[in-house]
């Protein structure tokens, strides 16, 4: 099986910065995309960035291009979120997820990936 485990959370003021890391152990696999997703209470998952592990090819949901950047580290097996100028409504559950049956695509449906992570909390303050 796989394992996923965020970390990074926290509660941050606007216009702060954060850096939340995703590791990954278990199995492992030729081709898969990383992603993160966030949930705010009483909305539903929302898609934020994904990427490539082989060819490092991104994505991001435009509500965080620009802001958010997604990378990996293929050495410690982590994939990492920085998410610059934060906003109050930046505040959620952050969970980072697997996909590995990819294809040729970066899924933005929460469908599309099979393990997921329990997630970390983060708090923006106006």
């Amino acid at each position: 099986q796989v394992q996923l485990v965020e970390s990074g959370g926290g509660l941050v003021q606007a216009g702060g910065s954060l850096r939340l890391s995703c590791a990954a152990s278990g199995r492992t696999f030729s081709n898969y995309v990383m992603g993160w997703f966030r949930q705010a209470p009483g909305k539903e998952r929302e898609f934020l960035a994904a990427i490539n592990w082989n060819s490092g090819r991104t994505y991001y949901a435009d509500s965080v291009k620009g802001r958010f950047t997604i990378s990996r580290d293929n050495d410690k097996n982590t994939v990492r979120l920085q998410m610059n100028s934060l906003a109050p409504e930046d505040t959620a559950v952050y969970r980072c997820a697997l996909d590995i049956h990819p294809g040729s695509m970066l899924h933005t449906s929460t469908r599309a990936y099979e393990y997921w992570g329990q997630g970390t909390q983060v708090t923006v303050s106006s």
